[in-house]
């Protein structure tokens, strides 16, 4: 695997995700190959939300728990968004 902001040497990740959670990545990549006809592998869809928790300079001081850390990423988010969320 490579990335687009850099070419270091990809390291592989052994990630535990619920069956939810793999259907999401499963239809954002479908959602690609059928609209645009490229083909976005989960690894390709984990690796873009890492660069973006980079890019929104998101860090683990202070977390506690998985919750947090979602909050935290989320609300980043929303206030990127001028504090506006629409689901």
């Amino acid at each position: 695997m490579h990335t687009h902001s850099n070419h270091l040497r990809a390291h592989r990740v052994i990630a535990a995700l619920n069956r939810e959670q793999v259907d999401a990545l499963d239809k954002l990549g479908k959602d690609a190959l059928f609209s645009a006809g490229v083909k976005l592998s989960r690894t390709h869809i984990l690796s873009v939300l890492v660069n973006v928790l980079r890019r929104l300079h998101v860090s683990g001081d202070g977390v506690r728990t998985p919750e947090e850390l979602e909050q935290r990423i989320f609300g980043r988010v929303v206030r990127g968004r001028g504090g506006k969320f629409h689901a």
